[in-house]
């Protein structure tokens, strides 16, 4: 009797602590449960909470690129019309610089004077350099040229020397009393329809304006005729564009006959561009022309 009843109360024992450890287990398990369930929530709640930060920033970012790319667009919308302000203002400047340099200028040099324009009695060249004599001939007699072409006549003298060139100038400037008395020389010695095809009148002298040279040779003692056939003008034809010379009467010009001796300065512009496109200065329109006048002397 006292052996069932201790093993019915182990039992009952066993079963108690089965249950207490099952309750145990269950409460644990719950409070895991409930415990991963708040974590969840936390989680998903701070989740949304940061995607809704990341989004409100990602708003906020997209608007202060938007702002950036406004002001960026603004600010270089400035820097343009300032950058077209300097342009315009460096235009101005550069406009009122020619312009002084125009006025400056004296706008006869490239005016089309034989049998077209006129040069009164009292035009001369404002200021003079006498052309030194190793390139004249005969070198005992003084001849005068524009000083501002002077550099350039020099700077072509040189070079043709430098070739081994026999280049020397006969005549340069003629004032309008000495083309007075030339032509009426000429006149007199080959009658004045003949001389009228070679001599301009005064007044319409290239030689008047100072800029304008006659070129020959020492071996032919400074004859014009057959000046075309030496290697002075040939070299003359090659490189005196270079140098701002051009020739002023070619072959079938509608002024006077043939002169290869006859040279005129008009500036490296002019020159370079007639010589390129194979033209002659009086072949071109004067108002044409007269847009080179402000560089005439510039190297």
């Amino acid at each position: 009797m006292n052996t069932h009843t201790e093993h019915h109360s182990d039992t009952r024992e066993k079963a108690q602590s089965v249950y207490i450890y099952a309750l145990i287990g269950f409460v644990l398990c719950a409070g895991l449960a409930l415990g991963w369930w708040r974590a969840q929530t936390k989680l998903a709640t701070a989740n949304e909470k940061y995607t809704t930060e990341v989004g409100d920033l990602s708003t906020k970012l997209g608007e202060k690129e938007l702002e950036n790319k406004t002001l960026s667009e603004a600010l270089y919308s400035e820097q343009k019309k300032n950058e077209d302000l300097e342009d315009q203002i460096d235009d101005i400047a550069d406009t009122v610089g020619m312009l002084e340099k125009l006025s400056k200028t004296d706008p006869e040099l490239l005016q089309k004077y034989s049998k077209v324009y006129f040069l009164n009695e009292h035009y001369s060249p404002p200021s003079f350099k006498e052309i030194e004599k190793q390139y004249r001939y005969p070198e005992v007699e003084a001849e005068n040229i524009h000083s501002k072409v002077w550099p350039f006549l020099e700077d072509l003298m040189e070079e043709a020397d430098n070739d081994n060139v026999d280049l020397r100038i006969i005549s340069a400037f003629r004032s309008f009393g000495e083309q007075t008395t030339l032509k009426s020389s000429y006149s007199v010695v080959y009658g004045a329809g003949t001389a009228n095809q070679f001599s301009a009148d005064q007044g319409y002298s290239e030689h008047q304006l100072g800029t304008t040279v006659d070129f020959s040779t020492v071996a032919t003692n400074g004859a014009l005729d057959g000046f075309n056939v030496t290697p002075a003008y040939t070299w003359l034809l090659a490189n005196a564009y270079k140098y701002g010379f051009v020739l002023s009467y070619p072959e079938n010009n509608t002024y006077y006959q043939f002169e290869p001796w006859h040279w005129r300065f008009v500036g490296l512009d002019l020159a370079k561009d007639l010589h390129r496109e194979k033209e002659y200065f009086y072949d071109m329109d004067q108002r044409d022309i007269d847009t080179y006048l402000v560089s005439i002397f510039d190297r």
